[in-house]
């Protein structure tokens, strides 16, 4: 047996970018444990990074191209692969038009820096308008707030939570999640010492969460009620007192129109929208106001729901009005080793949005991307520019997109699919192709996006630990090869470390960051706290900070009349998502260290509810939407606000190859979510506060 060898890396299964110490003897993992001299995680680690081996080693794990042959798959070789997928993707665009092929890509793709540098060259070697990502189920209202207010998509507000005295959290889990939008591993901890400092923590949820429990202070909100109540607590602010700008006073427009546009949200009146009483709104917004750092953060119950660009917004302007902005303790912006916002800078110029509008609902395409809601009613509809052929890089929306059971249809339809994937799944098993990926211990590490979302700036770079099976090449040489084929290109350009190599020493740390120093020193490497930098970055073309952004005031009135889902007597509850610390979308559910136990895709309900309806712990119920119903067992608890029930997003695998992900019959909560149900601002998909019944079966 090989001596055992250390390698130090980050986890890159979810955004917490864990730091890792595993132990291997060249051919297998011998163990992964967290590192306690990380700079950003200090130690810690969730069960996820642990299972980082199980995906290597899956026996269900699609390693050799496949191509269907009637009703089954086929192994062929790479080049027959090369081939078929260009031959195809250019016989459907030779007849329906270079916008008949579709890209769709999924969630993993923004942890593989390989796939970020090669995956723009294949879209344009494919040459479609028609491209699709998870995106626009997730986090757009944060982008298109950054683009309104600030002049970049990427140019994210990042609460310096280490710093701050009064942390306000709306929508969030981050003691799950590790952050979302917000880079922070051990959050309980973090947690825990804004406490020990004698600062506060608020959580706001229509579920008191893993994250509530461990604030010690929750209020219970209506679904889709979050805008009302941030700015209600800016009217609140607003009318006691002059607002506190600080340093950023001299490039703030809009503070009128903002004082004009939160007068109708009243405390009272936000009340009767929200739940929470109007003196506990005023006490927030004053406590808030007095805190000698506060920050407000809204992540995905505030982002994926109808008003989710209004909370964005509103969240910011909060941060700004109280002097909580590029300020110690507020919320921040990074300075990363790799510049992703100085990569794609256009300063001083303006963004159009939306750029267009897609072609059946017109829904606004944002940085080039149509909302995933969209994507089987294109298919679906005949005319020019109709989707008649898909290319999915590790995606899978029949169970991560709304009314997914609508696209598995649509796919049925199509003239050609291909995938890239590690697995036959409910989407891919629908592809005439599908090329195998590779997996995080075969890949070289360096987190592009989500250093940029961080708490603190740190850096770190790691080889990768292993080869893929059969001598297959690296994702990112499969896309660079495809776009090869379809341009009829002879090389496929540079690796990503000779790209990342000549990236760092342009950055804000170039002075002392170069790849051949994080390779040589073998470990993450800490760059310091998040520093005030936005006078000097923002991107709008004038060089100002827009408070008020004339589309976020224009969609308000809809707010305003923002209609009661209680008056639907048919379907009397409205049903949230969940996040849960052993799952990341639908892609970690084949490992069976990540699914053993019990059953754990339950509909949560508040007691009172239960017994009205006679519903037991433990037994199934049906819950019905206007797109579909599905039965699944109940979990009674007063964790839930009466009239709210939830179910947790990533499973329901029925169909392809996935032993562990399918040994216990679980549900999609997108067989029940609404296509049509929308932020008409972003786009993004409204999954939060969907209209449902419940009975017993």
């Amino acid at each position: 047996m090989a001596e055992p060898m250390v390698q130090y890396r980050s986890c890159n299964i979810c955004e917490a970018m864990c730091g890792l110490i595993v132990t291997h003897d060249g051919s297998d993992v011998l163990s992964i444990r967290p590192d306690p001299d990380d700079p950003l995680s200090r130690g810690h680690i969730c069960p996820k990074a642990v299972a980082l081996q199980d995906f290597r080693t899956d026996p269900d794990r699609v390693t050799k191209p496949l191509l269907k042959r009637g009703t089954d798959f086929e192994e062929i070789s790479w080049d027959e692969a090369y081939d078929h997928a260009a031959e195809r993707i250019r016989a459907v665009q030779a007849t329906h038009g270079q916008d008949a092929v579709a890209v769709y890509l999924g969630n993993p793709n923004a942890h593989k820096f390989g796939n970020m540098l090669n995956l723009p060259t294949l879209i344009k070697a494919i040459g479609t308008g028609n491209r699709f990502s998870s995106a626009t189920a997730d986090q757009i209202p944060h982008h298109v707030a950054s683009i309104h207010m600030l002049g970049h998509p990427m140019l994210m507000p990042i609460p310096d939570i280490d710093r701050t005295d009064f942390l306000l959290i709306i929508g969030g889990n981050p003691v799950i999640s590790n952050g979302s939008m917000m880079t922070a591993p051990g959050y309980g901890l973090r947690m825990d010492a804004i406490r020990a400092r004698g600062g506060r923590v608020v959580v706001i949820d229509p579920r008191r969460t893993e994250t509530a429990e461990r604030a010690g202070e929750h209020h219970f909100i209506r679904p889709e009620t979050d805008a009302w109540l941030i700015l209600s607590m800016i009217h609140v602010i607003l009318v006691d007192g002059p607002a506190r700008l600080g340093h950023l006073a001299p490039l703030v427009d809009g503070l009128q129109a903002l004082t004009d546009a939160v007068e109708p949200f009243t405390p009272e009146a936000t009340a009767a929208a929200t739940g929470i009483e109007a003196e506990t709104i005023r006490r927030l917004a004053r406590d808030f106001a007095a805190a000698p750092r506060a920050v407000c953060y809204a992540r995905m119950g505030a982002s994926t729901q109808s008003f989710g660009t209004l909370c964005q917004w509103a969240a910011n302007a909060l941060n700004i009005v109280t002097g909580n902005f590029d300020a110690e303790g507020g919320a921040m912006f990074t300075t990363p080793a790799l510049d992703y916002v100085g990569l794609t800078s256009r300063k001083g110029k303006a963004r159009t949005y939306p750029e267009r509008r897609s072609r059946v609902s017109g829904q606004p395409l944002y940085n080039g991307e149509f909302p995933v809601s969209t994507l089987a009613e294109e298919i679906e509809t005949p005319g020019p520019g109709q989707i008649r052929a898909l290319v999915t890089v590790a995606g899978n929306p029949v169970l991560t997109a709304p009314n997914g059971r609508r696209i598995e249809r649509a796919l049925t339809g199509l003239d050609f699919m291909m995938s890239l994937d590690i697995h036959v799944n409910d989407t891919t098993r629908h592809a005439d192709l599908i090329l195998p990926g590779t997996v995080a211990l075969e890949e070289p590490m360096y987190d592009m996006v989500f250093h940029t979302f961080a708490v603190r700036n740190t850096v770190g770079f790691a080889p990768a630990l292993f080869a893929p099976p059969h001598g297959n090449p690296s994702e990112w040489e499969v896309i660079a090869r495809l776009a090869a084929r379809l341009t009829g290109a002879n090389h496929i350009g540079p690796a990503p470390e000779q790209v990342l190599g000549m990236l760092l020493p342009q950055g804000f740390h170039g002075d002392k960051v170069t790849l051949d120093g994080l390779r040589s020193r073998g470990r993450p490497m800490d760059l310091g706290p998040l520093v005030a930098n936005l006078s000097d970055r923002l991107e709008t073309p004038d060089g100002r900070l827009n408070l008020a952004p004339g589309a976020f005031l224009d969609d308000l009135p809809r707010l305003l009349v923002l209609a009661d889902h209680r008056g639907d007597t048919s379907r009397p509850f409205a049903l949230i998502g969940r996040r849960q610390v052993r799952s990341h979308n639908s892609w970690t559910q084949n490992s069976p260290r990540l699914v053993k136990g019990r059953n754990r895709c339950t509909v949560e309900v508040n007691p009172e509810d239960a017994a009205r309806l006679g519903l037991s712990d433990g037994a199934d119920a049906v819950v019905t939407s206007a797109t579909g119903s599905v039965t699944l067992p109940v979990e009674i608890t007063p964790a839930m606000a009466p009239g709210v029930v939830s179910i947790p997003q990533g499973w329901g695998q029925k169909n392809g190859r996935l032993s562990a992900a399918t040994q216990t019959a679980t549900v999609s909560i997108n067989d029940l979510t609404d296509d049509s149900r929308t932020d008409p601002l972003s786009g993004n998909a409204a999954f939060n506060g969907l209209p449902v019944a419940l009975h017993p079966v």
